[in-house]
């Protein structure tokens, strides 16, 4: 009776402790794109504002090409497989030590801190593995247009600003019809604003 006794006090505490970890997995649950796992805009956003306090941090915008006919072609159930594969290809490629989110639709961001200098050469192996086909889907796929700026090429900007000054640059890169990255240019802003152009899917 007495192990009992001293038992009943700590029965609350577990379940406070059981409701917390609940609680937990709840609101990360929530702050995950349900359809590709990667962060959503406003968790991807406080976790991309930390890591550009290094200099080094680059902002990276991809925005898959023709996505548009690939749902008319074959489906949005295959469109949607081409996102989950595009994120997960993203999310690998900017680890360790990135954030990676989707932004809407068929657009997705990241931030990664460039430690050697090779964030060049990073980019154009990953919009190669961007490019592949689902591995479940042969005949799915698509290239994907990369805009990336580097936070120390433009002190005291925040991350909405380098945000459009990716976009600008991934807009650069799909006008010439070529699939590889394309870096900010510097200089002022030429105004577009990421997520904000017509004809785009909503986020599922």
């Amino acid at each position: 009776m007495s192990s009992l006794a001293a038992l009943l006090p700590a029965l609350p505490a577990a379940g406070w402790l059981v409701h917390a970890r609940w609680l937990h997995s709840r609101l990360a649950t929530a702050r995950r794109d349900p359809l590709t796992g990667l962060w959503t805009r406003d968790a991807f956003t406080r976790r991309a504002r930390r890591l550009l306090r290094d200099e080094r941090a680059v902002v990276v915008l991809a925005d898959v090409d023709h996505f548009k006919q690939i749902n008319d072609t074959h489906g949005h159930a295959a469109g949607d497989v081409l996102l989950a594969t595009v994120a997960a290809r993203l999310a690998h490629g900017t680890a360790p030590g990135g954030v990676a989110g989707r932004l809407g639709g068929d657009e997705f961001a990241a931030v990664v801190i460039d430690r050697d200098g090779t964030m060049a050469d990073r980019l154009h192996t990953l919009a190669r593995v961007l490019a592949r086909p689902v591995d479940t889907a042969p005949d799915v796929h698509t290239t994907v247009s990369l805009g990336w700026v580097r936070a120390g090429d433009h002190p005291g900007e925040d991350l909405s600003a380098l945000l459009r000054r990716a976009d600008e640059a991934m807009y650069a890169a799909k006008r010439s019809g070529w699939s590889g990255p394309r870096r900010a240019r510097l200089g002022r802003l030429l105004g577009s604003v990421a997520g904000r152009r017509p004809g785009r899917r909503g986020a599922a």
